[in-house]
């Protein structure tokens, strides 16, 4: 029943996690680049797309199975990998894999998780993709590579968008640093959020887990990742041999080139707006790529997804996989385990309605022909 839900909306998601956690936490999590520019165009793009509903169509129970890759999903959307993930609610990372299993969808494990790659990939099965950072030494991004083959990982991600990590004036203002040091600001900020702060404590405060050695945690949230260049990405497709995704493209010229480089999917995304504050929303990009890589490459696409209906859009301009971060992480935040079960049922729920109303029972259907004439100038 609908009184049962915690979350009946992202909007619904994101107000109550900005009232449980510090502000600090909520806007690392919420926070981009810059003034933000990117991040809101986002979002705004998918209002300018409009869908064309078709009627009395026979609707039956709609399929939202999706083929990806070597994989069977039951629907055709997932995790993003998102960094410290436990800053959310404690055991975050650990609900993701469990639900993500129990939903059937990709559960995609960053480098910067607050748990081990190890411990997702136990949790989470097969499930699991894992996603890496050339973080600092080349050597370290050699060392997790084999950490993933040897936890029997079979879809890797190289993010290439993150040559340094960009200013967050959210991050700055509120003196968010990895590991924490709290001060009086933080220490006032947690003060109000008692709930959050005594859980976390208690639980002990999330750290990159791929990280640490021994006592000591060596990560370095502003180190250089420039080492994923060119000459990388073709030493890494050499070694590994499971599926290689490329994640971060914004650009057809780039498109052409990781294409050739003999990956097995191209993942379109501007991080969310994180990173270039002046990027283009990630949406305009998509079809153009699309249109360059041809219409066998499968590509994923993030960055401003919030609903259903922004799935079904992203899938109708050329996406054949929809993978979601911040709603997630709000979710969590709103509701822990229960709050990321409501979210993704209503994603479920949204993408059939507006099935629905296209005139469709099939996910294979969703193409450019459910697209409105009049779309915006920004996509064509």
């Amino acid at each position: 029943m609908l009184g049962s839900k915690s979350i009946i909306s992202f909007e619904d998601a994101r107000a109550k996690a900005k009232r449980k956690l510090p502000r600090m936490i909520f806007d690392f999590i919420e926070g981009s680049a810059g003034r933000e520019i990117a991040s809101d165009r986002n979002s705004e793009i998918f209002n300018d797309i409009f869908l064309k509903s078709k009627v009395l169509a026979e609707i039956k129970d709609p399929k939202l199975n999706s083929k990806f890759l070597n994989y069977s999903f039951d629907f055709p959307f997932g995790i993003a990998p998102m960094g410290m993930c436990d800053l959310a609610w404690p055991g975050a990372d650990k609900n993701l894999a469990e639900t993500a299993k129990k939903f059937n969808i990709p559960l995609c494990v960053s480098t910067a998780a607050s748990s081990s790659l190890e411990d997702l990939k136990k949790w989470g099965k097969d499930q699991t993709w894992f996603q890496l950072y050339v973080n600092g030494p080349t050597q370290d991004a050699w060392t997790l590579v084999d950490r993933a083959k040897a936890a029997e990982y079979k879809t890797l991600i190289l993010t290439v968008d993150v040559p340094v990590v960009s200013r967050r004036v959210r991050d700055l203002r509120n003196g968010f640093i990895v590991p924490f040091k709290i001060g009086l600001k933080q220490f006032v900020d947690f003060s109000l959020h008692p709930h959050w702060s005594l859980s976390t404590l208690f639980k002990g405060i999330p750290e990159p887990k791929n990280f640490r050695h021994g006592s000591e945690n060596r990560f370095d949230r502003n180190a250089s990742r420039a080492g994923a260049n060119w000459e990388f990405l073709d030493a890494l497709r050499e070694k590994w041999k499971g599926n290689l995704i490329v994640k971060g493209i914004m650009d057809t010229d780039d498109a052409s080139r990781v294409q050739n480089a003999g990956v097995d999917a191209i993942w379109v995304s501007n991080h969310g707006g994180r990173q270039l504050d002046s990027s283009p929303p990630a949406l305009s990009a998509l079809p153009k790529i699309r249109n360059t890589v041809g219409p066998n490459m499968p590509i994923i696409f993030d960055s401003g997804a919030r609903n259903g209906e922004d799935v079904v859009k992203a899938l109708a301009l050329g996406a054949n996989f929809v993978m979601l971060g911040r709603p997630i992480m709000m979710a969590l935040a709103a509701s822990s385990k229960k709050g990321l079960n409501d979210y993704l049922s209503l994603l479920k729920d949204e993408i059939g309605v507006v099935m629905a109303q296209l005139g469709i029972n099939d996910l294979e259907k969703i193409s450019g022909d459910v697209l409105y004439d009049g779309i915006s100038k920004n996509i064509r």
